[in-house]
């Protein structure tokens, strides 16, 4: 049995992640957090048995971690970290799904990982997952003789561009390729730009509407291309992802660990 904390359980991803939890096996929701001013709110889930369960907001960090075996956290980039230490001071996993870390953000998350388990990633949904193996792996056969561009599309309330998947796709890409990211990276495309490099790796942000997350990868070649695309429909595959990813957590070693290590695509 695994139990879990959830930062910003009022949150889209964390409410959906409590109501999933309630429901799976060997699981239980041992904690629950968000901003100061909501301690005390109650949520309502139902459980496994059909059954409703009271979820409290807690008002203390630190304590509603330490009541956990793991931390899921989908939070902000500031936040995050400040919980993630709460975590590891508790000697507690965590799994972070939080996009746009800066690159020390992601070095104290290394730090932390001397100590206990961490599972970082940008996008926890299999089918994403196995999209980043196939960039690497179409991108090494394919060579430069063919153009890797990268479009995403997210809702209009996201705050980071390009998303976190995006970036790990075009990392996949340059190592498919024998290339450095983000030295051979483009960010879009505006004015007399001049004839395309050809190692160059072309990202793509579009926002707008409800679109909870659509990557494309393109590969351009002389007379023909091949579009590797995944289209999430709901948020659930990410949340499934994530306690997924907690169970893993819960009982690996300390480390930084993604969610190819948790689904064992390495």
């Amino acid at each position: 049995m695994v139990s879990i904390c959830v930062a910003g359980a009022l949150g889209r991803m964390g409410h959906r992640i409590l109501e999933l939890a309630a429901e799976t096996e060997n699981t239980t929701i041992g904690g629950a957090f968000d901003m100061p001013q909501f301690a005390g709110r109650e949520l309502q889930v139902i459980n496994r048995e059909g059954m409703p369960q009271t979820i409290t907001i807690g008002a203390d960090v630190a304590s509603e971690i330490a009541q956990a075996d793991v931390l899921i956290d989908f939070t902000n980039a500031d936040s995050c970290i400040d919980n993630v230490r709460a975590a590891s001071q508790a000697r507690r996993s965590a799994v972070v799904g939080v996009t746009g870390l800066s690159e020390s953000q992601v070095e104290e998350l290394q730090d932390r990982s001397r100590d206990t388990a961490i599972v970082y990633a940008p996008n926890m949904s299999l089918g994403v997952n196995l999209l980043f193996k196939l960039t690497e792996e179409v991108a090494r056969l394919l060579g430069l003789a063919y153009n890797v561009e990268i479009t995403e599309i997210h809702h209009n309330q996201k705050k980071d561009s390009p998303s976190g998947t995006a970036v790990r796709l075009a990392e996949q890409a340059a190592h498919g390729l024998g290339l450095e990211y983000p030295a051979e990276a483009v960010f879009g495309r505006e004015g007399l730009v001049g004839a395309r490099p050809e190692r160059q790796i072309g990202i793509h942000a579009l926002r707008g509407g409800d679109v909870v997350g659509e990557h494309t990868v393109a590969f351009i070649g002389a007379g023909e291309r091949i579009e590797l695309t995944h289209k999430a429909h709901s948020r659930d595959n990410f949340a499934r992802g994530a306690l997924r990813a907690a169970h893993f957590a819960a009982s690996a070693s300390p480390g930084l660990y993604d969610m190819q290590d948790v689904l064992g695509l390495r």
